[in-house]
């Protein structure tokens, strides 16, 4: 009901009571209760502006309330986002934890194990440097020894190299003579000789000896094998040395048919590509073996020039010595693929002079090395 009700209601109530008695008892009776009324009203119009204005203010609360939660509700979200946040931070941090204690377990496990190696290590340290002191004691005996042993050594070899002196002075001067001295016992690069090519000839004893060319024992001891004029011309060329070789002959291919014949009769030569045969065949070499000796010989020699030696050198060979060894070819095989290759071959029955015909040395099942 509202205030206009509230206050036209007693005025219908006194319309009505007028109109039925109008007294004048009934006017006071009436004026009276308006005065009422009014009061009333007037109570009630106050009441209504003190409600008015409390609504006003429980308006300007609810609202500053509404903004406070509204405030409240941006805060707890925040809080709920922050509050999110450290949750997962936390579960990264036990996590992390977790595997710094595992870390941890295993550094300690690790610790310990080092500290027993470091144990054993500084035992072994121990005992590692009383060896060294031993070693170091026993080192300084033993400098002392092999200083006492290097003055030995140094005074006998002092007192051979004048014996040795001796001997070549001996040695060379019995040569002169004449003598025939076993080649075991010389070394031609060391004597003084007017002559300084020597010969090498093989005695009825089958012993080798050193002697100047041409001179007969003057003690007659044993005859010479062979004569200079009765061996072969490849034969002869091998006996000299580099200087007499190149003034015999200004051809490379006969020096070299030279020196290959000696790589094969001479042990002290050196390089030497001959191969033992088998069955018939006393030493043989290979074209291919024949190029790298060759380029070996002759340093700075080319490939395709070394081969053109090559048939040269076999030629020469053929030729000094008078046809005594032989050309053959043979099928080889290498990588898979066949080819057919030059052999240059002695066979068992060459009559060489000074060499005895004697059976092979075998070699492999094939006949070669």
């Amino acid at each position: 009901m509202t205030i206009a009700g509230v206050i036209a209601m007693p005025s219908e109530t006194a319309a009505c009571e007028t109109t039925a008695d109008p007294t004048e008892t009934d006017v006071q009776t009436l004026t009276e209760e308006l005065e009422a009324l009014r009061r009333r009203t007037d109570q009630l119009t106050d009441r209504v502006d003190d409600l008015e204005a409390e609504n006003d203010s429980l308006e300007d609360e609810n609202a500053a309330l509404r903004t406070r939660v509204q405030d409240l509700e941006r805060e707890t979200d925040l809080l709920e986002s922050k509050t999110d946040d450290l949750e997962t931070s936390t579960d990264d941090l036990e996590s992390r934890t977790g595997d710094l204690e595992s870390q941890t377990t295993d550094l300690e496990s690790r610790t310990t194990t080092l500290e027993t190696c470091t144990t054993t290590l500084e035992s072994k340290t121990d005992d590692l440097e009383s060896r060294t002191d031993d070693l170091e004691t026993h080192t300084t005996d033993l400098e002392s020894e092999t200083t006492r042993l290097e003055n030995l050594a140094t005074a006998a070899i002092n007192h051979s190299k004048a014996n040795k002196a001796r001997i070549e002075e001996l040695q060379s001067r019995e040569l002169e003579k004449g003598a025939h001295l076993l080649a075991d016992n010389v070394d031609p690069h060391e004597l003084d000789l007017a002559d300084t090519h020597l010969e090498r000839i093989h005695k009825d004893d089958d012993r080798t000896y050193y002697r100047l060319p041409e001179t007969d024992d003057p003690l007659q001891r044993g005859s010479v094998s062979l004569a200079h004029g009765d061996l072969l011309p490849i034969q002869q060329l091998a006996r000299m040395d580099e200087d007499m070789l190149r003034s015999t002959t200004s051809s490379l291919p006969s020096r070299l048919a030279a020196k290959l014949w000696k790589a094969r009769t001479d042990p002290t030569a050196g390089d030497d590509p001959w191969n033992d045969g088998c069955k018939n065949v006393r030493e043989y070499v290979k074209a291919s073996d024949l190029k790298h000796w060759i380029r070996r010989q002759e340093p700075g020699t080319s490939d395709t020039y070394a081969k053109k030696l090559v048939s040269r050198t076999i030629d020469a060979l053929l030729d000094l010595s008078k046809n005594r060894v032989a050309i053959r070819r043979k099928r080889e095989r290498k990588n898979g693929l066949e080819y057919t290759e030059r052999r240059v071959l002695i066979t068992a029955d060459a009559e060489i002079p000074g060499e005895t015909t004697s059976q092979p040395k075998t070699a492999d099942v094939t006949g070669q090395r």
